[in-house]
């Protein structure tokens, strides 16, 4: 007997729906079911599908397609109608989707068979696994606990999104999570059960006879539909589960990467039967939540190891320094390990004095920060030595250079990056004195705030990244902080995240640097909060958000004087024989210090005075010259005094230029823009000085002098 034959005896008959020609292939029995003539027969999928129920037809579709994804049989209850749209009789339809390759199509050969079976009362269909209804519930249902899952950030997450999984229609009210250690079962969490609960199952060696342990050891689902069941199936833990009151339970492997990690346990007060929709429902739930805990123990595997390597990186500040404050701030990138190329550090140095020290390897990966960490030690070390800042950057700049030349990529890795650059700021501060001696190594300027408030960017001279040459020159600047004032080290994390170049970066931060503050932890802060917004989780630990640079910020300041003048502001600077180009940088200085000025034209005026002044230093003079500026009293009534000195003892002689005259016109320019200007002898040299007193109205020409 064929088959066919054997088939139709028991009312089954053969289809197969071909999706890329759109015909369907029936044997007499599925004819015959479907309502056709009871003879085989090859048709067009157009005429056998007005033989199925419109709702139900609807539905195929997405049983085919979590088939085929899950490669699973395809098992859906179908209605069949007359040409009235009657129903005439309910078949059961269980097919196989077989790909089949298609350029530029997704194809498939569905496969099966054709039984029918008694039509159940509407009110129990639609609680039944095999109707529209319930697909629809369960597709919402792995849709949203997939996004969810995914979205879990760490294992408790996990196991709390899990416990508020409603399945549809047999939603277990506990679960319970367990993970391997050796050759012992553990307990990674659990929900809806007592604090406690989970005392007898941890540390359970994996030959006990439970039913978790065994799902571990061979890979397999369990599914116990009754209390009956289990105690028959585990009798030596069936107390261990009695007094949790379930009536059925589901134990599935918890697979990743191809190995059973762990077991997942879903435990019911109703009785379910277990039927293979709802198998298919709890087999992808356990996939996802395995995925979910391995991305989840990794991200905190990686957070631990950030945490340690900051932890050994980034300095302890102290207990302080006497006389002055600091506070500092460290954001990774978020990326990875959440470790790059960016750091701080205080050194106390055999002179009593302080090194600052920031910089900025180049690149946010692992390299970078094994770099950072060596650089970082040699800076330390060479500063301990009592070398001064210049000498210091030098002797980093070879050290750095000879690290990258010796680099050797592994095996399969790009050495296109090998020679590896680093950008640093190091300064030697004295806190009595307040003067910072600066040698900068590619790095962004530092910004000094006055007591008033005013930030302004001090140009310091600077020299090739570290790394480059293995015998470049950093030259040193002096920077002095008066009583009150402080200074701001970052590096360009800081000023360039959010799309921003150094000239806008700097103009976000101005109005932050010039906000009143509590103190410098508060200061640090509202720099970091400014870049990434409010509500931003800063800390000098690690951070979980993705940031597109890491961010070094160092602040220091100058303990003001018990009897504090009235606010104001200053810069002072060294300009060179060698480096006339410092002069621009003074003109900037100044305008900076200006820039709340209520007279633009004053502003004009003395940025041309300035220039004026340091360029006779220059050009008349074999020395430097030290400019000094300085903005003292209530706005709308201040004073701006600026001094230029130099160590010759040649007194300026004011002279009457002809109109094609190349010099001649500094104190011409002075006596007629000024309110007041002079000339003061000094022990050594001399002090040429002017003043302008602010006014909402321009001041009057050559109003006064001296």
């Amino acid at each position: 007997m064929r088959t066919e034959e054997i088939l139709a005896a028991i009312g089954t008959g053969l289809w197969s729906w071909d999706s890329s020609s759109g015909t369907v292939s029936l044997d007499a029995e599925a004819a015959r079911l479907l309502g056709l003539p009871a003879e085989p027969v090859v048709r067009p999928g157009e005429e056998v599908r007005p033989r199925f129920h419109p709702a139900d037809w609807e539905e195929i579709d997405g049983v085919v397609n979590f088939a085929i994804a899950e490669d699973t049989v395809a098992e859906a209850r179908m209605r069949i109608v007359d040409e009235a749209g009657r129903v005439v009789r309910t078949v059961r339809t269980r097919s196989k989707p077989v790909p089949v390759d298609s350029p530029g199509r997704h194809t498939y050969v569905l496969m099966g068979i054709l039984q029918e079976v008694a039509q159940p009362p509407e009110t129990i269909a639609s609680h039944t696994p095999l109707t529209g209804d319930w697909r629809r519930s369960r597709e919402a249902f792995l849709l949203d606990a997939g996004r969810a899952l995914a979205e879990a950030g760490s294992t408790a997450e996990v196991l709390r999104v899990a416990g508020s999984l409603s399945m549809p229609g047999f939603s277990p009210d506990g679960l319970a999570v367990f993970g391997v250690s050796g050759d012992h079962l553990t307990v990674v969490g659990h929900h809806g059960h007592n604090i406690g609960a989970e005392k007898p199952f941890i540390d359970m060696p994996l030959e006990t006879d439970y039913p978790a342990a065994e799902v571990v050891r061979t890979g397999q689902a369990i599914y116990l539909s009754s209390p009956e069941e289990y105690r028959k199936r585990f009798p030596a833990t069936w107390p261990l589960a009695r007094d949790f009151g379930r009536r059925s339970w589901a134990f599935l492997p918890l697979v990743s990467s191809g190995h059973t990690t762990g077991a997942w346990m879903a435990g019911f007060r109703h009785s379910v039967a277990f039927s293979p929709d709802e198998r298919s429902v709890l087999t992808t739930v356990a996939r996802m939540l395995a995925q979910a805990l391995t991305r989840a123990g990794a991200a905190e595997t990686e957070r631990e190891l950030s945490l340690g390597l900051q932890k050994a990186m980034m300095p302890s500040l102290g207990p302080g320094v006497d006389g002055m404050t600091i506070a500092a701030r460290y954001v990774p990138t978020g990326g990875g390990l959440q470790v790059g190329g960016d750091w701080y550090d205080v050194i106390a140095l055999p002179n009593g004095r302080i090194a600052l020290a920031i910089g900025d390897v180049q690149g946010h990966d692992v390299r970078a920060a094994g770099l950072m960490g060596q650089l970082r030690i040699a800076l330390r070390a060479y500063a301990a030595e009592g070398h001064r800042p210049d000498a210091v950057l030098s002797r980093a700049s070879r050290f750095l250079s000879g690290l990258t030349d010796a680099y050797e990529p592994a095996d399969g890795e790009d050495g296109s990056d090998a020679t590896r650059f680093a950008t640093c700021l190091y300064a030697e501060a004295d806190p009595e004195t307040g003067t910072l001696d600066i040698a900068r190594a590619g790095h962004p300027d530092p910004v000094v705030i006055s007591v008033d408030g005013t930030a302004v960017i001090r140009q310091t001279a600077g020299g090739l990244p570290l790394g480059i040459e293995t015998d470049a020159d950093y030259p040193t600047t002096r920077v002095v902080l008066g009583p009150g004032e402080t200074i701001m080290l970052c590096t360009d994390g800081l000023i360039e995240t959010g799309g921003h170049d150094m000239a806008t970066g700097w103009t976000r931060l101005r109005p932050v640097l010039e906000k009143p503050a509590e103190d410098l932890e508060e200061l640090a802060d509202a720099l970091v909060q400014a870049v990434h917004g409010p509500g931003s989780h800063y800390t000098t630990g690690p951070l979980v958000d993705r940031r597109e640079d890491d961010i070094a910020v160092l602040v220091l300041r100058r303990e003001a004087a018990r009897t504090r003048k009235p606010p104001g502001r200053r810069s002072a600077m060294t300009i060179a024989q060698a480096e006339p180009e410092r002069i621009a940088a003074a003109r900037q200085q100044v305008r900076e210090l200006l820039h709340d000025w209520a007279d633009a034209e004053q502003v004009d005026s003395a940025e041309l005075m300035v220039s004026e002044m340091s360029t006779n230093v220059l050009v008349h003079t074999d020395g430097d010259a030290l400019l000094l500026a300085e903005v003292t009293g209530p706005r709308g009534e201040r004073r701006l005094r600026v001094e230029v000195a130099d160590a010759s003892d040649e007194l300026p002689h004011k002279r009457r230029p002809g109109e094609m005259a190349s010099s001649g016109r500094g104190l011409v320019l002075m006596e007629m823009l000024a309110d007041a200007w002079g000339v003061d002898p000094r022990g050594e040299g001399k002090s040429i000085w002017f003043e302008l007193y602010e006014s909402e109205d321009p001041p009057e020409l050559g109003r006064s002098a001296s």
